[in-house]
């Protein structure tokens, strides 16, 4: 085990297209919700592909202190989900920061020494807001209607407020977290795509255990909900253009007629504790993160390795750092993507570590339900299979009764399994990039 101090989570905080909060999205996850649907955040028809998971409607104001509202101005949709996870995981955790306090829910100082309070958050590349770039762009064509540099530089970029550029920086999405709950311990931007919140909650977890900070919010957040966003995967071949008329069915993960993946929108941000300092506190534990263990795909940056090898790393060093081994895994948390040659290799990596274990363990996949979020999809498997462990249930996997027959998951169909828990391992990999990243959990003990 990495470390000496024991690391646990406290907090769960999530926004997804199935529910905002750890409870409604637990509670959409046990009732097989979908939250793929036709886009309705703009016009989708000149796609092939029209179908996304977006959010529930949310307003910003509901989870920042009044006196920060008009920052709300400079945050792109990405800040904003992860801001609304960052509420969420510290209420959920008990903790009384600088944001709760001025928000009139607690009283007296905060809870939590804000030298000692760190945050490790993963972001994706955040696309433009269309309206006002394409506005200023317009500004900046010749008499031909060809855009034109001088123009650009002496009009165009006149009609973009100065501070446009801070709307869009990845290290945004943790600079307004810890502005906001006055979270001053190390703080660090992780880009890798989907593999960004598992690498996120690892450097978090590293960053207690070694003793230089004693909590630490972390995890991930994207929107692939915008024209930008889908048209970077159709490019790819990564999205399914065949259920624009049945989007529940449109991400299928590992299952034999597999077409694709679904864009959306979401993340998550959890609490990592030092144990004794959430003792102290007298905080509930949800779990214990006890393996961390990270890798790259070397074959290639913009394809999976088809032998899963660095998947298989991944896994082999988390294990390894918790000190276990394949036949203590009692749940698996698959990325589980619903793209052919991804869902190929991913299988290669589990099979390699697990083998014929596989069909003895649980498996949750959420990607039926929820789609692809980018760098905030491990921060929303971590919490699914987080609250799997703490309260001895797996939900159904929606959308994966017909497996490729090279599957072993073990997924659960129709109503919730009770089943005891004690040890889960979770997966996020790169779609692009060759990042992977395992996290091991145990049900926490004294």
């Amino acid at each position: 085990m990495t470390g000496k101090r024991r690391v646990v989570i406290t907090g769960l905080g999530v926004a997804a297209p199935i529910g905002i909060g750890i409870e409604a999205f637990w509670e959409g996850l046990l009732q097989r919700r979908c939250g793929i649907k036709r886009i309705e955040s703009f016009d989708p028809s000149g796609f092939p592909c029209q179908v996304g998971g977006e959010l529930p409607p949310f307003q910003l104001g509901d989870f920042i202190p009044k006196g920060y509202r008009k920052s709300a101005k400079v945050m792109a949709r990405d800040i904003m989900i992860a801001v609304v996870c960052a509420y969420h995981a510290v209420r959920d955790a008990g903790l009384n920061t600088k944001c709760i306090i001025e928000r009139g829910e607690a009283a007296g100082q905060p809870n939590v020494d804000s030298t000692r309070f760190g945050a490790n958050i993963g972001a994706g590349l955040i696309c433009a807001d269309l309206n006002e770039l394409a506005g200023a762009l317009a500004t900046a064509a010749d008499e031909n209607g060809k855009f034109d540099f001088r123009r650009w530089g002496a009009e165009g970029m006149n009609n973009l407020t100065p501070l446009w550029l801070l709307k869009f920086l990845p290290n945004m999405l943790a600079c307004h977290v810890t502005i906001v709950h006055d979270a001053q311990a190390p703080s660090n931007t992780i880009t890798c795509g989907e593999a960004s919140s598992h690498l996120a909650i690892g450097e978090a977890f590293r960053t207690i255990a070694r003793g230089d900070a004693d909590v630490c919010i972390c995890g991930g957040a994207e929107s692939k909900i915008n024209p930008m966003a889908v048209a970077r995967p159709l490019l790819c071949g990564r999205l399914n253009t065949q259920s624009n008329d049945a989007p529940d069915k449109a991400c299928r993960p590992f299952g034999k007629d597999r077409l694709g993946t679904a864009p959306a929108e979401g993340g998550g941000l959890v609490i990592l504790e030092a144990l004794d300092h959430a003792r102290a506190r007298k905080a509930r534990v949800y779990a214990e993160v006890t393996g961390f263990g990270a890798s790259s795909n070397t074959s290639s940056w913009s394809r999976p390795d088809p032998k899963g090898r660095a998947i298989a790393v991944a896994l082999h060093k988390s294990l390894y750092d918790a000190g276990l081994k394949a036949d203590d895994i009692d749940l698996a948390s698959p990325l589980g993507a619903g793209i052919a040659e991804h869902d190929a290799a991913e299988l290669a990596g589990w099979n390699d570590v697990f083998g014929e274990r596989l069909g003895r363990t649980y498996a949750l996949a959420t990607r039926g339900a929820v789609g692809t979020n980018g760098a905030g999809s491990g921060a929303i498997d971590l919490a699914a299979a987080v609250m799997a462990v703490h309260r001895s249930t797996v939900p159904a996997s929606i959308n994966t009764a017909d497996l490729d027959l090279s599957c072993r998951f073990r997924f659960v169909q129709g109503d919730p399994r009770d089943a005891r828990l004690r040890t889960a391992v979770s997966l996020g990999y790169a779609l692009a990039g060759g990042q992977c990243a395992a996290l091991v959990l145990r049900k926490f003990e004294e």
